[in-house]
């Protein structure tokens, strides 16, 4: 068992300016600068602050070594890593002011961080407490801390030990963690709170969270921007989880043609949710299409013809009469508590148009209450997509793994969402670096079929340079392997996609063993 050891700062308040990942890296380029002494000093900062990501776009070399002077300090001046951090942020403030200061504010849902500010939104963290309190109230080990009060930091604290955050995983998609793998003693020594740190962010990122700039230490200390923005993520999964055909085979009547089948499959579950939204307000005499969970939610006229179609026998009229955004917004409100829907959010929310929150109560009202028709003639059409349990497991294994590598795509459906070749190529391009022609790969969306070809055809090329066994394993087939699945038959494509990627984990395994096995994990 190793130990984690982060960057340390006898400054407590400039240490707690950066996340652990940004000050590895900012330490890392700062012993680079060193000379033969092993001293920087402030004439040797400009070079490198040019070409940090974070000020590259913003300052040349000359107008940072500018700024620098205009502190007096002396080019010679020998500087240690606290002045260079300190630098790092004076800089940050001119970026912030240059930029203007409301253009970054930040969105939970990504888990975005700002290194000057960290701006906790409230009622984010009490729908996020309320959501906890009502799903993980029963768990055998944290019933002893639940429910917390929504008006406290208890969430940062209960959530420093990694097991409450290891358990919200698993309540948004059973079974991603083995339980038993979690250190759930009354008080965990640092190594034992590591583990479950560590087993938190490989599995949010295999259920496809954005886990960029976090890392065990900052959870290990309760950094409440890091923290709610991991959990907003998994919340999100968990409540966006049924909005697919396979669990949802009713969502099918909302497409006209079966060709437009494919299309709704490949499509993310918000997309799916904003397409269902839209379903509704247009039988309801609703004429603007909903195009996102922010402005155009915010006159709390969509939800009221949304809730007036789906519950008619709790229909006002006054709703829609209200001239008042915020008094529409509490009738609504009222509205959804009649329907037994979760109060995700305030009347406050809705009018200031917060996306995390107007996303989770309508998939909410979602959950609740559908809509949709249950006798169908185009059900059977979905039904006829293959259930086998085997392929089921297999493909889930497969697409965690593929969203554990942390590249920029995120696989919903193994079938669909490898189609243009696309994610195959970033998964090449992962596990070895280097190895795809970006120049000749074409980046989705991709309307032309022989373009989708292409990348599936240098997917091939490649795997053959790497050495792996791909005889009688054409691009094409890739590509028309969904309307193959579709008609229950998945031999082609699934055996296809399942070669391609064990060839890719024994090539791994090849080199350097550290991947070994986990594409047979659930086998």
């Amino acid at each position: 068992m190793s130990s984690f050891v982060g960057v340390l700062v006898s400054d407590q308040w400039l240490q707690s300016q950066f996340t652990q990942v940004e000050l590895r890296s900012l330490k890392s380029k700062f012993n680079s600068l060193r000379n033969q002494n092993g001293k920087v000093t402030v004439g040797d900062l400009p070079p490198l602050m040019a070409k940090l990501k974070a000020f590259s776009e913003m300052f040349n070399e000359d107008e940072i070594r500018r700024i620098l002077d205009e502190s007096d300090s002396d080019k010679s001046t020998e500087i240690d890593f606290e002045g260079f951090l300190r630098t790092y942020l004076n800089l940050q403030a001119r970026d912030t002011t240059k930029l203007g200061s409301s253009k970054n504010s930040s969105s939970f849902l990504k888990a975005t961080t700002t290194t000057l500010l960290h701006t906790i939104i409230e009622s984010e963290k009490e729908s996020y407490v309320a959501h906890i309190n009502s799903y993980l109230r029963d768990d055998p080990f944290l019933k002893q801390f639940l429910p917390m009060d929504p008006a406290t930091n208890a969430l940062f604290d209960i959530a420093k030990d990694g097991v409450l955050l290891c358990k919200l995983i698993n309540v948004a998609v059973p079974g991603t963690i083995d339980e038993r793998a979690i250190n759930t003693k009354r008080v965990l020594n640092p190594w034992e709170r590591n583990e479950n740190h560590t087993l938190c962010l490989n599995s949010a990122k295999a259920i496809g969270c954005t886990v960029v700039n976090i890392g065990t230490q900052d959870l290990v200390e309760g950094r409440p921007h890091l923290v709610l923005g991991l959990i907003s993520q998994i919340i999100k999964i968990q409540l966006l989880a049924d909005l697919n055909l396979r669990k949802t085979p009713q969502l099918v009547e909302l497409v006209e043609e079966s060709n437009d089948v494919e299309e709704l499959i490949g499509l993310a579950p918000e997309k799916v949710l904003l397409k269902w939204m839209n379903f509704h307000l247009k039988k309801a005499g609703y004429k603007k299409p909903v195009t996102n969970f922010s402005s155009d939610l915010k006159d709390g006229e969509a939800y009221a013809y949304l809730l007036n179609v789906l519950a008619p026998e709790h229909c006002s009229p006054a709703t829609l009469d209200a001239k008042d955004p915020a008094e529409r917004a509490n009738l609504v409100l009222e509205h959804a508590e009649r329907m037994d829907c979760k109060r995700y959010l305030t009347p406050k929310d809705i009018v200031e148009g917060s996306p995390n929150l107007n996303l989770a109560f309508v998939a909410q009202i979602f959950h609740q209450r559908n809509g949709l028709s249950t006798d169908s003639k185009k059900i059977s059409f979905a039904e006829m997509m293959t259930d086998d349990e085997q392929i089921s497991r297999e493909e889930r294994c497969f697409r965690l793994w593929i969203n554990s590598l942390g590249i920029a795509s995120y696989v919903n459906n193994l079938f669909e969402d490898v189609r243009n070749g696309w994610t195959l190529l970033e998964v090449l391009d992962k596990v070895s670096p280097g190895s795809v022609n970006w120049k000749h790969a074409t980046k989705p969306p991709i309307k032309m079929p022989f373009r989708k070809v292409e990348n599936c055809n240098q997917v091939v090329r490649i795997g053959k340079q790497l050495k792996l066994s791909l005889v009688n394993v054409a691009g094409n087939d890739i590509v028309q392997g969904n309307k193959k699945l579709l008609l229950g038959n998945e031999t082609r494509i699934f055996k296809t996609m399942k070669h391609i990627l064990m060839e890719i984990d024994k090539w791994l395994a090849s080199w350097s063993g550290s991947l070994t096995g986990q594409l047979r994990l659930g086998f």
